[in-house]
């Protein structure tokens, strides 16, 4: 038996090198984790993250402290074997609720103790995280979600259905474990890096083996932005993904009028492009740019907005992130209705990877989501234990227990 018996709370914060991380709106990052740790009596640990750009981390990790008490005492099989109704009680804190709910500091604390929670559970089991989530039956799957305020879409017994359906064709994917799981390059373009700095980073980029690399855009000067897309598209090749990301610096009708001036060089997606909370006027947007798509989700908090979105229908390709949902539970869920609505998952990497990398191996092997790439950035790599492997541009798949999500230099 695994059970818990302590929980520390780590304020984690890193330097970034000139420019790296720097977007639109956010110009001086520094890449930060609120890490809840849960210490046992079988010396096994399970880690979780959740991640910010530095300042209110502390804030993170008060809320933690508050949310994951009722943990102590628990054996870790039995926590997880009903699962959904923990995380449902700590969702709704009787008082913690009204500072969100599900959304901001709160929600943040909850992704990483749910993180902390399925890394315990797969280290207990020695497997790791992927191999633990494929082996469910769609039955216990279910058991670790809370569907509540979307029902009204996806219904237990359709979501059901749908998981069993994938899962009795889940060995005609499973391919995807040898071959790995294709990245792209986000990492060549942030906003304060030179032209010259771009193109010494695409050859880099595509020396590595990516064929798909995102650039930051939403600078105070557009034109600005078109020169740097342009000069990405020629220097990727016109066969090439090259993804855009505005991080919401754009009004509406800003991002109508750059979108159009874009089209030219024919970007993927546009990402981000205004504020998060507005579901009707990204549905705007997309009707006025198609057939560009939009990427939507890196800022959206809860399973309850994403469900808006997709019914709007603007949604190109949906970005949930498990460090800013309410962990691996959350990610599930929204995976479920994304796999409903028949759009494409695509993580955004508040973790660097590390976590994402397993739950997209299990999107792809037990929901059938389509294998598209999975977005990668390198600058923390030496600050885990066991960093994510990436060879000629695909992700290898992890083999060490839990979900890779353990630092080397907690302090």
């Amino acid at each position: 038996m695994t059970i818990i018996r302590n929980i520390r709370v780590y304020d984690q914060r890193y330097e970034l090198e000139d420019g790296a991380g720097t977007d639109s709106v956010h110009s001086d990052p520094k890449y930060s984790y609120a890490v809840t740790v849960l210490e046992t009596d079988q010396n096994i640990t399970g880690t979780g993250l959740a991640f910010t750009l530095g300042a209110g981390n502390n804030l993170v990790c008060e809320a933690i402290q508050i949310l994951s008490g009722e943990l102590v005492g628990h054996e870790i099989e039995i926590l997880m074997s009903d699962f959904g109704t923990v995380y449902a009680q700590m969702l709704d804190h009787p008082q913690m609720r009204w500072l969100g709910p599900h959304k901001g500091v709160v929600h943040l604390a909850l992704s990483s103790v749910v993180n902390a929670c399925f890394d315990l559970w797969a280290k207990a089991r020695g497997v790791p995280l992927w191999k633990l989530l494929i082996d469910l039956s769609p039955e216990s799957i279910l058991r670790l979600l809370h569907l509540r305020y979307i029902e009204d879409v996806l219904p237990y017994d359709e979501a059901l259905d749908l998981l069993a359906e994938s899962h009795a064709t889940q060995s005609q994917r499973m391919g995807i474990l040898e071959s790995g799981y294709p990245g792209y390059d986000t990492s060549i373009g942030w906003i304060n890096y030179s032209d010259d700095t771009i193109k010494e980073n695409i050859l880099r980029s595509l020396d590595k083996g990516f064929d798909a690399v995102k650039l930051k855009v939403g600078s105070h000067d557009p034109q600005r932005d078109l020169r740097r897309a342009f000069l990405v598209r020629e220097a990727m090749g016109s066969e090439a993904r090259v993804m855009l990301d505005a991080n919401q610096r754009w009004t509406l009708h800003e991002a109508i009028d750059i979108a159009f001036k874009l089209k030219d060089m024919n970007p993927y997606w546009i990402e981000e492009p205004t504020h998060p909370d507005d579901i009707i006027g990204h549905q705007t947007l997309a009707h006025a740019i198609a057939p560009i798509k939009l990427a939507l989700g890196e800022h959206v908090p809860n399973q309850v907005i994403f469900k808006n979105y997709l019914q709007t229908g603007c949604v190109g390709f949906l970005q949930a992130d498990a460090v800013r949902l309410g962990g691996v539970s959350e990610f599930i869920t929204v995976s479920l209705l994304a796999r409903k609505f028949n759009v494409p998952l695509v993580p955004h990497v508040g973790d660097m990877g590390q976590i994402h990398q397993h739950l997209v191996l299990f999107n792809h092997i037990i929901m059938g989501h389509e294998v598209l790439f999975l977005e990668y950035i390198p600058h923390l790599r030496d600050h885990f234990t066991h960093p994510a492997q990436v060879t000629d541009g695909v992700y290898v798949t992890p083999q060490e227990p839990g979900s890779s999500s353990d630092l080397v230099d907690l302090n």
